[in-house]
């Protein structure tokens, strides 16, 4: 090459210049076309939750990957084709305490590939998939890993069907984004996904301390839960309402107040015909607690009860949005003085009663500083914890502790039939009664009872 190009220096300086000079950067981008196509992985993440161990994988732009599982020692490996971490593993400090790895290593293979190896402390079932850029993130891979206990435990046992005669009214929170989806971003970098996480926090805590409630929250820590799954932790709850908290955006920092939403009847309605078309929504029960299942039904009689089911709980969900709303204008000016309606995914359950409550606009500056003040958030979970609670009180369950202090002896609720395992000590538990009260009204010396003895149950 050296004594080409001086060959032809010698006649035609000019062009011969111009000639070697793109003959040379032809041969150097021959020669390195691997490394101007790797992806450079930029940085890892670990990230632990209840449902699944998350590692995410920031990338500089989609890869093709593939996911395997090795025996003998128990390992997973992550194949990444043409790409290299910006930086080392062993550098990145990950905190694996509560995951099923005990380390990870990576090495190149093949060129310019990237295998990465997870060593495991117990067998996985591993579900890998790339996401497009939103925000502030970039492209990323994503692997979840789902141990035997996550994929077969649900997040929250059923409540008795059969011996929970006065049940608690069960309320799902949801607090929105989480993980790598931040939500909106407030002045100062503040996140909507940390604003609503406190205020759903301190919602459950006082739903937790009210007689008569039940509460269970879709995610406890900074970490993502998609929208479908979030409705089946409350369907396998048994949740009575669904509250999802958010804080809203817009373009400009003159919006601001606090808003309430329901489904729409559109959302309503495609939610239904996604019901009816597929089989494992079919086998759900709609209904609530003591529901009915749609999968022995035909088509006609399944659309006839999955279309009361729905109407039903968007007439509930209206009733108790106006509740919250009244309550919300006490502590924070509102956006919007009426329930709206929209088809946000979230609120797609066809038979909970949900709302999704815009807590305020954490893009205005003035109510960003309120979101982020812990004082406003307790005042805004204490505001949708008595507009729901008023609502539910007026209209509470049949068979909930709620409905027999409404209704009292008229819905003959102050008896009970002891079944096997019942004791006198769980019983007064359950009814909220005094053990020694709960004695005295049965003439009961002594604390031996039997089964199919029927006791009654003291109404104060």
């Amino acid at each position: 090459m050296i004594w080409f190009c001086q060959l032809i220096d010698k006649p035609y300086v000019g062009k011969g210049r111009w000639f070697c000079a793109i003959l040379w950067l032809t041969v150097l981008v021959f020669q390195q076309p691997a490394v101007a196509s790797m992806t450079s992985i930029d940085n890892v993440r670990v990230r632990p939750s209840p449902e699944r161990t998350r590692i995410v994988f920031d990338l500089g732009r989609p890869v093709e990957h593939k996911v395997f599982a090795l025996t003998n020692p128990r390992r997973l490996v992550i194949d990444i084709n043409d790409a290299k971490l910006k930086t080392p593993i062993p550098d990145l400090d990950l905190d694996l305490r509560d995951t099923p790895i005990i380390a990870m290593r990576s090495s190149r293979r093949e060129g310019n590939n990237l295998r990465v190896v997870l060593d495991l402390a117990e067998q996985v079932r591993p579900r890998s998939f790339v996401l497009k850029p939103i925000l502030q993130y970039g492209d990323r891979l994503v692997v979840d890993l789902y141990s035997d206990v996550q994929q077969l435990t649900p997040v929250v046992q059923k409540a008795d069907q059969i011996t929970r005669q006065m049940r608690d009214v069960v309320i799902a929170i949801d607090a929105g984004h989480g993980g790598d989806d931040p939500g909106a971003i407030g002045p100062g970098r503040l996140y909507e996904k940390t604003v609503v996480l406190s205020i759903a926090t301190r919602l459950h805590e006082l739903f937790e301390r009210e007689l008569g409630f039940k509460s269970v929250l879709t995610r406890k820590g900074d970490y993502y839960v998609a929208h479908r799954e979030r409705t089946e932790i409350a369907r396998k709850s048994q949740a009575d309402v669904f509250l999802s908290i958010h804080a809203d955006a817009f373009k400009t920092a003159e919006a601001s107040g606090a808003s309430v939403y329901a489904i729409s009847q559109k959302g309503a309605t495609s939610e239904a015909a996604r019901w009816l078309a597929e089989k494992e929504n079919r086998a759900d029960l709609i209904g609530g607690v003591g529901g009915v299942s749609l999968d022995d039904k035909d088509d006609l009689l399944a659309g006839v009860l999955l279309d009361l089911s729905m109407t039903a709980s968007l007439s509930a969900s209206l009733e108790m949005g106006e509740s919250v709303l009244k309550s919300i204008s006490g502590v924070n000016k509102l956006h919007k003085k009426h329930v709206e309606q929209a088809a946000f995914l979230v609120l797609k359950s066809p038979d909970i009663p949900s709302l999704l409550v815009e807590t305020g606009f954490i893009s205005n500056p003035g109510e960003a500083r309120k979101l982020r003040s812990t004082a406003h958030q307790q005042k805004m979970a204490n505001a949708i914890f008595n507009g729901v609670k008023s609502h539910m009180s007026d209209q509470p369950p049949a068979g909930s502790f709620l409905a027999w202090k409404h209704h009292g002896e008229s819905e003959r609720l102050a008896v009970h039939v002891i079944e096997r395992g019942d004791t006198l000590s769980e019983i007064a538990n359950r009814y909220r009664v005094s053990f020694e009260n709960l004695k005295k009204v049965n003439g009961l010396r002594g604390n031996a009872i039997r089964i199919g003895q029927t006791l009654k149950i003291p109404t104060t």
